[in-house]
């Protein structure tokens, strides 16, 4: 099992390890309803290090961008700044979820651990068309700080004023990245360096108040934050208008070309599922599978969890677009009420 730059720390902090694709990673620190609130109302440090990062060189790297991503890599050029977007296929499935970072003219691509080996066929795949180089970044790793307390903790690192940086922006402070993005709906910092940063800037934040937190809070803050994860939430079957991501394909230069665009155009929305937020009504656990009824229509639970903040059950949920308001889930063959909301449970940023 891989292991990140960090395995030792999380040892010394009493983390539960698990498998988590193929990679060693702290489950939790102890209780994962005290990281969860943490991370809430104060400041919490994530480990990160597997998701994969890459870097695209060459002149026509930004044209590459706008060919292979489904949101506009232009918007970013030269702006130091993170966007949010898709791989599509062809068919206008997605292939993973993604954020490119434009830093001192430099592209640098993160997105999951598990579609990496995917991704990375996927790039070179195209790569030659555009003559640019697609690097895999081994030696790196990615922290996040998160919480609405987080901009203290950068600043006493690194001496940034991080509050001047709004969502989406980065700067670079002695060759580490700075970026205002996060997976939690609070606000927040992702930084990625070199492996020998690492160790510093964890125990630093640590000292500086974070306590370290561990995927499952993870989970469920961004859940909260109705957040999608790929291979639950989306995967290669789905197109971005049956999982809310319709924004991230960016249409608004006609000339430009996109893997994916004319399958997209195509797509008649009102004929797609959609993606809700739900809540249960009753007592219970909503799960991934679980099936929705409703007089008008059904669905299926994509992703369920207990809300720490909500103390309800929550989850996202893909159902036919005639289904409105309200209606039932079946858990252990019984059927419960459920009510239909805004997949952000929680609108903080």
């Amino acid at each position: 099992m891989k292991k990140t730059f960090l395995y030792e720390d999380h040892l010394s902090h009493d983390a539960k390890m698990v498998d988590f694709s193929g990679w060693s990673m702290p489950i939790n620190y102890g209780s994962q309803i005290d990281e969860h609130h943490q991370v809430r109302n104060d400041v919490g440090i994530f480990d990160v290090s597997h998701m994969s990062i890459f870097k695209i060189s060459g002149q026509n790297a930004e044209s590459y961008l706008r060919y292979i991503f489904s949101n506009d890599v232009k918007k970013i050029s030269s702006k130091n700044k993170a966007l949010y977007g898709l791989l599509l296929n062809e068919n206008a499935g997605i292939i993973d979820d993604l954020i490119v970072y434009c830093l001192e003219g430099d592209f640098l691509i993160v997105s999951n651990c598990a579609t990496k080996e995917k991704n990375e066929a996927w790039y070179q795949k195209h790569a030659s068309e555009f003559d640019v180089s697609v690097e895999y970044i081994d030696n790196q790793g990615i922290l996040a700080v998160q919480g609405p307390n987080s901009i203290k903790v950068i600043e006493k690192i690194f001496g940034v004023e991080a509050s001047s940086l709004n969502i989406n922006e980065c700067v670079k402070v002695d060759g580490v990245m700075i970026a205002k993005t996060g997976y939690t709906g609070e606000e927040g910092f992702e930084v990625i360096c070199e492996n020998k940063y690492l160790r510093k800037i964890w125990n630093s934040a640590i000292e500086s108040g974070a306590k370290p937190i561990g995927l499952a809070a993870r989970d469920t803050l961004r859940l909260e934050a109705g957040f999608c994860l790929y291979g639950s939430d989306m995967d290669e079957s789905v197109n971005p208008h049956a999982c809310g991501l319709t924004w991230t394909v960016d249409l608004n230069d006609e000339d430009r070309e996109f893997i994916g665009k004319q399958a997209f155009l195509n797509i008649n929305e009102k004929d797609e599922q959609k993606m809700i937020g739900i809540l249960l009504k009753d007592k219970g656990i909503l799960r991934p599978g679980y099936e929705i009824t409703h007089k008008d229509g059904k669905g299926t639970v994509l992703s369920g969890t207990f809300s720490p903040t909500l103390k309800k059950s929550i989850g996202l949920a893909r159902v036919d677009r005639t289904v409105e308001q309200s209606g039932q889930v079946k858990i252990r063959n019984k059927e419960l009420e459920i009510e239909f909301v805004s997949p952000r449970f929680l609108k903080k940023i």
